[in-house]
Parts: C-alpha cells; structure tokens; sequence
C-alpha cells in the first residue's frame, strides 16, 4: 500500500515536472529557451555524477547522453554568420565538451564532469549578464 502511494506521488511529480517544462518553454523568449538548455546540461551532469557515484553504469551513460545532447542543441542555435568569432569559439567549446564528456563516461571520472559543469556554469554566466533590451534582438 505504501509503495503504491509513493509510486502515485512520483508519477505525479513527474507529471508536473513536464506539464511545467512545458509551459515555460512555450511562453519564454529565445534568450531563456538558451538558459534552459544550459540549466538542463547542468542538471544531467549532477545527475549522471550521482548515478557514477552509486556505479550505476546505464544511468550515469543516460544522463551523460542526455547533456551531451543538450550541446548539441546549444550548438545548433550558434549563428555563426552574425556570431563571427564568438559563436566559432562557443562552437568550438561545445565540441571540447561533448568530447570530454564521452572520455568520462569510459573513463568512469566525475572530474572530467566537473570540468564540463565548470565550463557550462561559465558561459552560462555571461549568457545571463546579456542586458534584457537584448534577449529579444535578431
């Protein structure tokens, strides 16, 4: 009877959890769809960091597969037309990343997940300094 209580309250957590995503990334701008994909990268690293811990193997592969897709996603809204050397740069970041993410997962090693955390908590930063006259602008 418990079990079936908290399997009742997880999967309504759950629930929540993407009915409110979803809502949020259907009313925010351009420039808050990009901090929450860097928020999602950030929280499938301390998950996938948590699943190393308990050396659960397909979780933490998981959570590792997931950020790495979430850069994948930061990359594709790279201009680099109008981004010239910035987004060359961001892009070229994004590719270190993902590559050292997949050294982690092999190598089993949480620094190399710090590192990318370290690295994404920092882009992260100046994407959020942007004055909000900008998040709007083409």
């Amino acid at each position: 009877m418990e079990k079936d209580k908290n399997m009742h309250a997880n999967l309504a957590m759950q629930q929540y959890r993407q009915n409110h995503i979803h809502g949020s990334v259907e009313t925010a701008s351009p420039h808050r769809l990009v901090q929450m994909l860097m928020e999602g990268v950030q929280e499938k690293l301390l998950a996938a960091k948590g699943f190393m811990a308990k050396n659960d193997i397909a979780k933490k592969g998981e959570h590792i597969s997931w950020a790495i897709s979430i850069i994948d996603s930061l990359r594709a809204c790279l201009d680099f037309e109008q981004g010239g050397e910035i987004a060359a740069n961001l892009g070229n970041l994004y590719d270190y990343m993902e590559r050292r993410l997949l050294e982690a997962n092999l190598k089993n090693d949480p620094a190399m997940i710090d590192e990318v955390g370290m690295l994404m908590a920092q882009i992260k930063s100046g994407w959020d300094a942007i004055p909000a006259e900008f998040h709007h602008a083409k």
